[in-house]
């Protein structure tokens, strides 16, 4: 009998000239019990499906939305998704987050996974409801913003369709494009190139059935208890002012990434606070589908219309190029949202470059730090792969490669991913979560930063505490992107793993422990290793640019902030060695295939 929250099937279907074809892959409870959902289950099906070593853009690479055990229930904050694919940014697996109607519908079409296969022959959508998948021809779909399309499909198929899809920049098969729905973003590492590369423009889900619980009594009060917590204190910031809160404070600390890297304050700051632009530009709060929380801040832009800003994009498009004037800013988010470009990596590369073109390794005299019409010149070249845009819609790291002259040292990214608003010379747990993670350079899958700013360790030294710190975010953030729960609850849980067993054990009915769900974020965090070691990863991917083992930093308190290589392999070894791996990063041959649970 499958556990409540479950189907207990993925749909995998594969598309091609003929159309769709579909077929359940049974998920047992073991299955289930050992990844959960989202995340730790994408990663289950990546060993399973995913030849190895394939193209991540060939056709018989896998894309997956999978959806988890709490979508559907009134948990708050529950109502995610993730899409898991080999990233072609980086080459290894990667994953990402969004929060929309698309999660309970695609969950509610009986599956705790959708699997893509194939490449159609035209640019078409994909509709999956209770009746299985077909393929739908979508041509003059071409060249539109994902938002556009979605309301294009809703008139062409009806309103009771719930879409993910790809901008003008996933079509394109920028190696950083994202998958979108409802303004929302599955953003990092490159998954609307995937879908791109499969010839569908929108993934279609709708709602057939529904899904059974096994306590509902206990899920009602457990949500009216989160729901409640999720008002208070741990939360405050983000109801307030949202996360783009955080750019003054980093920037107070020197932790604000500037110019590429090469300072850690911005003096343009103030400028694009939350702050200043709450008080001058706000206009509205938002919340994603089933949240209490309500982050999202809506600001006016000049000449009319409004757009969604977050600490991310604001830092990418900002502090890191240079770019302090807010229209600015707000000009090249919303370039990329209509593009559907992944803001971190597409400010980070062209962050780079301007730095290249300064240099002279590059020919755009054009493009220089703080000028924000040459970036948003910059991201309408990359949405359209013409001219530079070739070369960067590439990312950093290839780009670099292409460039020569050393400039790998300065490109801003961690196997591939480019690094996200948070300096790691100031900041040394996060350093190492940024070093060793799956995913590349990432502030969602390690929150190692957590430690450095709670003002417990010295953040400037890096040792033993930082290793343990960057141990334990990234195993609460495993078992968060696969209950899937936003982290932005994180701080409201006073027990975590005892608190998240119980909230599994009344929508499931299985009579998990904290114990056990530490086990199971251990084992998530390994297989994702595992598969990127089965292609081609090894213990030399886990470190960060040149630059940031070089070259200190100069603080404003006088101190100096130096993160040394030897420093960060040291931490790299402890964590390998609390990870119970061995000195190359890998896990026995045993625990390795006790991993996969026949996977």
């Amino acid at each position: 009998m499958t556990a409540g929250g479950y189907f207990g099937r993925a749909l995998v279907v594969d598309i091609g000239d003929r159309g769709a074809t579909s077929a359940a892959l049974e998920l047992d409870d073991a299955v289930l019990r050992a990844y959960l959902g989202g995340v730790g289950l994408g990663t289950w099906l990546m060993h399973r499906l995913a030849p190895p070593r394939v193209d991540p853009l060939a056709p018989e690479a896998p894309l997956a939305f999978v959806f988890s055990p709490l979508v559907g229930t009134p948990l708050t904050t529950s109502a995610k998704f993730a899409v898991v694919a080999k990233s072609p940014l980086t080459g290894l697996l990667t994953d990402a987050l969004a929060s929309s109607r698309f999660a309970i519908a695609g969950k509610l079409t009986g599956h705790d996974a959708i699997v893509v296969r194939g490449r159609a022959a035209q640019l078409s959508v994909l509709l999956v409801d209770g009746d299985g998948a077909r393929l739908e021809p979508a041509p003059e779909l071409a060249g539109v913003s994902a938002a556009q399309a979605e309301s294009a499909v809703r008139g062409r198929f009806g309103r009771g369709w719930q879409t993910a899809a790809i901008g003008p920049a996933g079509e394109r098969q920028v190696r950083y494009a994202t998958v979108s729905h409802d303004g929302r973003h599955a953003g990092r590492g490159g998954l609307g190139a995937v879908l791109g590369a499969k010839n569908v423009k929108a993934v279609l889900v709708r709602s057939a059935t529904r899904v059974d619980i096994a306590d509902q009594a206990a899920v009602l009060a457990a949500a009216k208890d989160l729901r409640a917590r999720s008002f208070g204190p741990a939360t405050a910031k983000y109801r307030e002012l949202g996360t783009l809160a955080n750019l003054l404070a980093f920037n107070a600390v020197s932790t604000l990434p500037t110019r590429n890297f090469t300072a850690a304050t911005f003096d343009g700051a103030p400028r694009l606070a939350a702050e200043e632009l709450h008080e001058l530009r706000g206009v509205a709060r938002n919340s994603c589908a089933s949240c209490s929380i309500g982050c999202e801040h809506i600001y006016s832009r000049k000449g009319g219309g409004t757009q969604r800003m977050e600490y991310e994009n604001v830092f990418a498009l900002g502090p890191l190029c240079g770019v302090s004037d807010p229209d600015d800013v707000f000009a090249a988010s919303a370039r990329c949202d209509e593009l559907g470009l992944d803001t971190i990596s597409a400010g980070g590369t062209i962050a780079w470059a301007m730095e290249c073109a300064e240099r002279g390794l590059i020919d755009a005299p054009w493009l220089r730090f703080g000028d924000g019409a040459a970036l948003l010149r910059a991201l309408d070249l990359i949405g359209a792969r013409e001219g530079l845009g070739e070369l960067l819609a590439q990312g950093s790291r290839r780009a670099a490669e292409v460039v020569g002259h050393d400039s790998i040292a300065f490109a801003p990214q961690v196997k591939g991913l480019e690094l996200p608003g948070y300096e790691p010379r100031t900041l040394q747990a996060m350093a190492l979560g940024l070093a060793v993670n799956a995913r590349g350079a990432d502030h969602n899958r390690s929150g190692a930063y957590e430690a450095d700013l709670s003002g417990e360790h010295d953040r400037l030294n890096g040792g033993a505490a930082q290793v343990a710190a960057a141990v334990g975010t990234e195993d609460r953030a495993a078992v968060m992107d696969s209950m899937i729960l936003c982290k932005f609850l994180r701080g409201v849980f006073e027990d975590p793993f005892t608190e998240w067993a119980a909230l599994l054990r009344s929508v499931t009915g299985w009579d998990v422990d904290a114990a056990e769900l530490r086990a199971v974020a251990q084992r998530i965090v390994l297989a994702k290793r595992v598969f990127n070691q089965r292609e081609g990863a090894t213990a030399a991917d886990d470190t960060l640019p040149a630059r940031m083992l070089e070259t200190p930093l100069q603080l404003g308190s006088g101190r100096v902030a130096a993160l040394t290589a030897d420093r960060l392999r040291a931490m790299v070894a402890g964590y390998y060695a609390a990870r119970g791996l061995d000195d190359e990063g890998r896990p026995g041959q045993e625990a390795e295939a006790a991993l996969l649970l026949g996977g």
